[in-house]
């Protein structure tokens, strides 16, 4: 299982990776996840430009075994979508810290990305 060291990373099993900038990051759902779900077949995501708070569902994964929800781990916008996820939700099953990502975010509070996982921390909570 692949967990890179320089993404943060939540209970809920979503890895943040936060630009250069500061202010903008991307999201997606672990490599532990995907693999628990299996083989994913539709991503829905909430539309650009919607604000949430933490915690809230901003869409969800379906794969062969179950539907996830997926959980905003931080107060923000989201920006963008993945555009090749419609077509091939399977990305997130083969890249998920690469081509799988699922949304851009800009994030309200900045100091928030210090409350999630390091890679070590996420390890010893799948363990």
């Amino acid at each position: 299982m692949k967990i890179p060291s320089n993404l943060k990373y939540t209970g809920d099993h979503e890895w943040v990776q936060v630009h250069d900038d500061g202010v903008t990051a991307k999201i997606g759902i672990t490599d532990f996840a995907q693999s628990e779900l299996g083989d994913i077949v539709f991503v829905e995501l909430e539309p650009e430009g919607q604000s949430f708070e933490i915690g809230e569902v901003f869409g969800s994964v379906e794969a062969v075994k179950a539907v996830s929800e997926l959980f905003l781990p931080v107060t923000a916008t989201i920006t963008r979508h993945n555009p090749g996820l419609e077509a091939e939700p399977e990305m997130v099953n083969n890249d998920p810290y690469g081509d799988g990502w699922m949304i851009e975010i800009s994030l309200s509070d900045p100091s928030e990305i210090d409350n999630l996982l390091s890679a070590d921390d996420y390890a010893n909570h799948v363990k």
